[in-house]
């Protein structure tokens, strides 16, 4: 029972933190407090524009703006710092995987002077393989406490997470419990690796430019939005004020009063428009990207900004 007990405290001290759940706290907190004031705003129990409102709108529209305004803020703040967490962690990933091919040679040579699974990967652990040297360090310190190597090469799996990685351990660990030539074995997964690594770089190479029309599609989009409300919409307001003007046979019709209202809830429905554009859009870059909508949440958070932006200075 006390070995077992040390065995897990030693496994337990090399495991990587994870912060996704911390992050994803943060997010939902940010999400509740900016959609509370947004939903205040609605209710007018309170006032937070972020510009003078006209005194001629029709009050309820203007709440009704000022809950829009929030509401995209708080889903700023929550896919945000998440997004962009799940991004630089993904990243990481990547840089981890694309040195993972050399490692995985420099064990099968050391492998090929007789040296077993686990007294090739100390002495492979020496050399630098960027961001996965951590990861190599923490191996051959739970190897040097006692840990089998294929226990160990399963914790790494663990803490990397990613299909590469758990297939290439799952190989190397029946290839050892097997009892063959595990040096050929990693020699034939390194290049393996290698020549996936290589085609999923064409693919994003592909994909990237499907990305760049998706960003061009949604400032074409914004474009489209400004130059109506800078010219067709205004033409709209200065045709209903002729109408019921003092010298206009239409005073008194419900069509020319209510047309500054009208415009203004057409202004309201091109931003929630375009809202639904940027999310959608944003979660369709990070699919065509690496296939994960969390990657996405990044291109949202841009393209959100860009609308809040763009419809304040209009």
């Amino acid at each position: 029972m006390v070995r077992e007990d040390l065995e897990q405290a030693r496994i337990r001290l090399y495991e990587k933190a994870d912060r996704t759940k911390l992050v994803l706290m943060v997010s939902m907190v940010l999400l509740i407090l900016f959609g509370f004031i947004a939903a205040l705003n609605l209710l007018n129990s309170v006032n937070l524009s972020f510009r003078a409102e006209d005194p001629s709108v029709d009050p309820f529209l203007s709440s009704v703006n000022r809950f829009l305004n929030w509401l995209v803020i708080a889903i700023l703040g929550f896919i945000g710092p998440y997004g962009f967490y799940m991004a630089k962690k993904q990243r990481e990933v990547k840089q981890i995987e694309r040195r993972l091919p050399d490692f995985l040679r420099d064990v099968a040579e050391a492998g090929r002077f007789g040296m077993t699974l686990a007294e090739a990967i100390v002495v492979s652990s020496s050399g630098r393989y960027g961001k996965l040297t951590p990861e190599i360090k923490k191996m051959a310190a739970q190897i040097s406490w006692g840990v089998p190597a294929t226990e160990a090469l399963q914790l790494l799996a663990e803490r990397v997470k990613t299909p590469m990685v758990q297939r290439i351990v799952a190989i190397i660990v029946k290839s050892s419990d097997a009892g063959g030539d595990v040096a050929d074995v990693l020699t034939m997964v390194s290049h393996d690796t290698k020549e996936n690594q290589l085609t999923e770089d064409e693919r994003r190479i592909v994909m990237s430019t499907y990305i760049a029309v998706i960003y061009i599609s949604f400032m074409v989009f914004i474009v489209t939005i400004w130059i109506l409300n800078a010219t067709f919409l205004p033409k709209m307001v200065q045709a209903s004020t002729a109408l019921t003007g003092p010298t206009s046979q239409n005073i008194g019709s419900p069509l020319a009063e209510n047309l500054p209202a009208v415009v203004y809830q057409i202004k309201i429905a091109f931003f929630l428009a375009t809202i639904v554009h940027a999310i959608g859009d944003g979660i369709l870059a990070g699919v065509l990207d690496n296939g994960k909508v969390p990657n996405g949440l990044r291109h949202s958070f841009i393209m959100l900004v860009i609308a809040l932006l763009g419809f304040q200075l209009l």
